[in-house]
């Protein structure tokens, strides 16, 4: 993306670090995208959208030697009670001793940062697979504890391709802290592996084990990936399965398309949610023009409620 503005500063943070910080930047960046979408489903129909967000970033380094970092997201979609930023961060670290990120607002936990589906999160896409409520409520994928407060610590590289990363947030109902690892191999050519393990406490007695692996290997212009996201939970009926597959071809440096697959299983329920989509791409500068035609079937687990739709974007990033 293109900066629009820089400026020097001569401190950055000074009320997080106990140094100055020199050669600062602050920096502002976007996107911007605009659809239309139609839905088989009468209830949601047809529709138009918009999305919008603005990342304002300072960065710069201390005395010492340690890199800081801080990030505000400015969009449409700010929480209540968060006040006017979306996803916010700070962090502090280097290659020597790792790097420790605070996110006050958005973070992901060590092991949630991988559990996007080899097929890029097919469900997430206005089909009526619910997100919101209990536990017993979403039939979305169902994740280790992140948000507010996350504290996480990236380890310094010790094998080159490695990256290891561990999490923390704090339970503020009566449960212990909840804690995640996140692992990923991309030391052979063309080939990445990641696994991931966090669990959620955020209640006494009422918790959940996540457990993700996922592999992608790069032969040419084509990706072959796939994953598979596990959820025990304290009540059985809410443990469940995500596996994705996911298979993109490259034709230009400007022309892509991709195919992807999510089943979504779920305790003894009576089917389980699949999902099925297609994406094709043309990439400009900083101009993304997509045309996607996605369906799932049994979006509550029953093999009454079916929805398909396609949508046409164009996104934008300055």
């Amino acid at each position: 993306m293109n900066n629009l503005k820089k400026i020097g500063l001569t401190a950055l943070a000074g009320s997080l670090v106990a140094t100055s910080v020199s050669a600062a930047d602050l920096t502002v960046s976007g996107s911007a995208s605009m659809s239309v979408q139609n839905h088989s489903d009468k209830a949601t129909g047809k529709n138009v959208k918009m999305g919008n967000s603005v990342f304002m970033k300072g960065s710069g380094e201390t005395d010492g030697g340690l890199n800081v970092n801080l990030s505000f997201e400015l969009d449409q979609g700010t929480p209540s009670g968060d006040g006017p930023f979306d996803s916010h961060f700070v962090s502090v670290g280097n290659d020597t001793l790792g790097t420790l990120t605070v996110h006050g607002h958005g973070g992901s936990n060590s092991a949630a940062a991988l559990d996007t589906t080899a097929a890029g999160d097919l469900w997430d896409s206005t089909l009526g697979i619910t997100t919101a409520g209990t536990v017993a409520a979403r039939m979305a994928p169902l994740s280790a504890t992140s948000g507010n407060n996350l504290v996480v610590y990236s380890l310094p590289s010790i094998i080159d391709g490695l990256s290891v990363g561990v999490s923390s947030q704090l339970a503020t109902t009566g449960g212990s802290a909840s804690t995640a690892i996140g692992v990923t191999y991309a030391g052979i050519d063309g080939l990445s592996v990641s696994y991931g393990q966090g669990d959620t406490s955020g209640a006494a007695d009422v918790s959940g084990d996540q457990t993700i692996m996922k592999a992608s290997y790069v032969l040419g212009s084509i990706t072959a990936s796939v994953s598979q996201n596990d959820y025990d939970h304290t009540t059985n009926t809410n443990d469940q399965t995500v596996t994705g597959y996911g298979l993109s071809y490259t034709v230009s440096d400007a022309i892509s398309l991709t195919y992807g697959e999510e089943t979504i299983d779920r305790a003894l329920q009576v089917s389980d949610i699949e999902v099925k989509g297609y994406t094709a791409s043309y990439t400009t500068g900083g101009m993304t023009l997509s045309l996607a035609s996605k369906s799932a079937d049994n979006v509550d687990h029953t093999a009454a409620a079916n929805n398909e739709m396609w949508q046409l974007a164009l996104s934008l990033a300055f």
